[in-house]
């Protein structure tokens, strides 16, 4: 006898499309709460509002098209300035030949992702965290949440710029997200209504400095050393984008060039991994049989012997968790581009500057594309019958030219800390706790993640 399929917490769709005025209202506080019943399994959408025409393609060969076009769609400009107080004109924002030089000038840094070079520091903020967890005693629940900001924020640190992260500046990191997320999805939905937004938009930039002041000295005193001809002292993300050369005029980034990729690199690096820690732990809370795998794996692949690269590689069960957790709750629900000119895809004539909206939360849960979508199961990852559709209806790296450069590093650091949690702990998931996603900027917990950790 098999063990039932566990369904995970999400918004339940409403049979019928609502209102405008519904839509606003809702969404105010999250994305995802909108969607309807037929969001979930149309071919492509569309949704008018006052200031905005918005086109949701949710067929696999039109969202194949729109990935793969890369700077034939570029990213949306509502999507660009609620991101630009904290990441400004970086190689995420930029479009054209302004992002595909800012991309060769970034590329050579993530060499220092190289996953053997890299496996140390996340095994060692792993550990960090779970000595943060035995010291703190197992006797009550903790709120991973920001727990998960502080890991994921610990490896970009030692990845980035050669250092730890204290408690402290990941509390700063944590919270002041969360102020930014609140203020840019509030600017992003007025503006999608023709409302006024500036207010929204100048309070964000308040948490956008918090977040950009924990690293500025850092970056700051590495810009200023190298420009004073001192010999480099590391050799890291942040040095090699220091010494980065624009491919045609030779010029390295300005501080403030600098500054923007660097916020960049570190917003991309912590918040979606830590959102994907966050709801894999959870996860594996509520599924004692799929936890129970995992861990034997664990044991059997690694004992207590330090873990590395080839190590995650004998782990599929971990690895199939990793990417299921991704399928359900990915980081990134929706990616707003720009329609360039005039064109048809499918029966629709799509105006220049509309909204136009591939959706790994809606394409990763159409039914059409998996059994039981809104159901946690890692093991369909497992079955060749799925092959295909893993390929074609599972994208939360995005796909194409603008594809996620850290993927890997991605997913290595997730199955680090997911196989050194389970290796020490039991989790299940605090008497009375109730999950639930939403989605600003990043699918988050509303309440927090609260679970308990019983040594095994």
């Amino acid at each position: 006898m098999t063990d039932p399929l566990f369904t995970p917490p999400f918004p339940q769709p409403t049979r019928n499309k609502r209102t405008m005025m519904q839509r606003f209202f809702i969404g105010w506080h999250s994305w995802i709460h909108v969607l309807f019943e037929k969001s979930y399994t149309m071919k492509m959408g569309e949704v008018r509002g006052r200031g905005q025409t918005m086109y949701i393609a949710n067929e696999l060969v039109l969202v194949d098209r729109i990935l793969k076009g890369g700077t034939e769609f570029p990213k949306h400009h509502e999507l660009v300035k609620g991101l630009w107080p904290l990441i400004g004109n970086s190689v995420f924002s930029a479009n054209g030949e302004d992002w595909e030089n800012q991309r060769a000038m970034v590329n050579p840094a993530f060499a220092h992702t190289a996953l053997a070079k890299s496996m140390p520091l996340m095994a060692a903020a792993a550990d960090a965290f779970l000595a943060r967890i035995e010291a703190a005693g197992t006797d009550k629940s903790f709120d991973v949440d920001p727990m998960m900001t502080h890991v994921a924020a610990d490896i970009i640190f030692r990845t980035l710029f050669s250092e730890t992260l204290d408690l402290q500046r990941s509390a700063i990191i944590h919270k002041a997200f969360g102020r930014f997320q609140r203020y840019s999805h509030s600017a992003s939905m007025l503006g999608l209504y023709g409302l006024p937004s500036r207010w929204f938009e100048k309070w964000s930039e308040r948490p956008a400095t918090a977040i950009r002041d924990v690293f500025r000295p850092i970056v700051t005193a590495r810009f200023d050393a190298f420009h004073a001809g001192e010999p480099a002292q590391y050799k890291d993300i942040l040095q090699s984008l220091v010494e980065a050369k624009h491919p045609e005029t030779g010029a390295h980034f300005t501080l403030k060039e600098l500054m923007d990729q660097v916020a960049t690199i570190f917003l991309a690096g912590h918040e979606t991994s830590a959102s994907t820690m966050t709801w894999a732990l959870y996860l594996l809370a509520e599924c004692a049989h799929i936890q129970d795998r995992a861990r034997a794996e664990v044991a059997q692949v690694a004992g207590e012997d330090p873990f590395t690269a080839a190590m995650l590689k004998d782990m599929p069960v971990v690895r199939n968790v990793f990417k299921e957790t991704l399928r359900l709750y990915p980081p990134l629900a929706f990616f707003p581009r720009e329609v360039p000119c005039p064109m048809q895809m499918r029966d629709k004539q799509l105006e220049p500057g509309a909204m136009l909206v591939v959706a790994p939360w809606l394409t990763q849960r159409n039914k059409d594309n998996w059994a039981c979508p809104h159901a946690f199961d890692p093991d369909r990852f497992a079955d060749p019958a799925n092959a295909e559709m893993a390929k074609q209806a599972w994208f939360p790296f995005s796909r194409g030219p603008r594809v996620c450069v850290g993927a890997g590093f991605a997913q290595q650091e997730v199955m680090t800390v997911i196989a050194a949690t389970l290796r020490r702990y039991r989790l299940t998931v605090a008497k009375g706790f109730k999950a639930e996603p939403i989605s600003r900027l990043t699918v988050r917990p509303r309440k927090g993640m609260k679970l308990m950790f019983e040594r095994v």
